[in-house]
C-alpha cells in the first residue's frame, strides 16, 4: 500500500485547492526590503562622494524624497516603520554600552561633553523653533489668502 498522496481534490468550484505554504508576510519583506535599501544607497553615495553626512542620514533623506514624490509608496513602508519606531529605544542600548565601555576615556572630556550636549539641545531646540514659526507664518499666510479667494464678493 502506498503512503504518497495524490494531486489535491478539486474545489466545488472545479479548482484544485493548494496547501498553504507558511511564509513570512511579502508585505513586510518588501518594507524591510525597500528601507534597507535606501540605507545601503545612502551609505554607498556617503563612501563614494566622502560627504561628512553619515549613510542612514542620507538614505532617510532619499527615502522622504521618494516618498514625498509618490505617496503610493507610503503604506508599503509603513507597517515596519511604526514597529520599528515603537521599539525605538532598543536602538539606543549599543550606544549606551559603548559610553559604558569607555567611560574611563570620557572622565577627562566630562565637561566638554555636557558643553556639547547643552549647546547642540539648545541650537536644536531653537532651529525647531524657527522653522516651526516659519511654517505657521506661511500657512496663516495661505489661509489667508485661500479666504479672501473664496469670499463673497458685494
Amino acid at each position: 500500500m502506498s503512503t504518497e498522496t495524490g494531486p489535491a481534490a478539486p474545489t466545488q468550484s472545479g479548482v484544485s485547492a493548494a496547501p498553504k505554504a507558511s511564509t513570512p508576510d511579502s508585505g513586510v519583506a518588501r518594507s524591510f526590503a525597500i528601507l534597507l535599501g535606501f540605507q545601503c544607497l545612502g551609505e554607498l553615495i556617503a563612501y563614494v562622494t566622502r560627504a561628512p553626512v553619515p549613510g542612514p542620514v542620507l538614505g532617510m533623506v532619499l527615502l522622504l524624497c521618494l516618498l514625498s514624490a509618490k505617496p503610493s509608496v507610503v503604506p508599503a513602508v509603513e507597517q515596519v516603520s511604526r514597529g520599528l519606531l515603537n521599539h525605538l529605544s532598543l536602538f539606543f542600548v549599543p550606544a549606551g554600552v559603548g559610553v559604558m565601555v569607555f567611560a574611563p576615556q570620557l572622565k577627562g572630556q566630562l565637561s566638554a561633553l555636557a558643553l556639547a550636549i547643552v549647546i547642540s539641545t539648545i541650537l536644536s531646540m531653537a532651529i525647531a523653533a524657527l522653522v516651526t514659526g516659519m511654517l505657521l507664518t506661511r500657512l496663516d499666510r495661505k489661509q489667508s489668502q485661500h479666504k479672501a479667494a473664496t469670499a463673497p464678493r458685494a
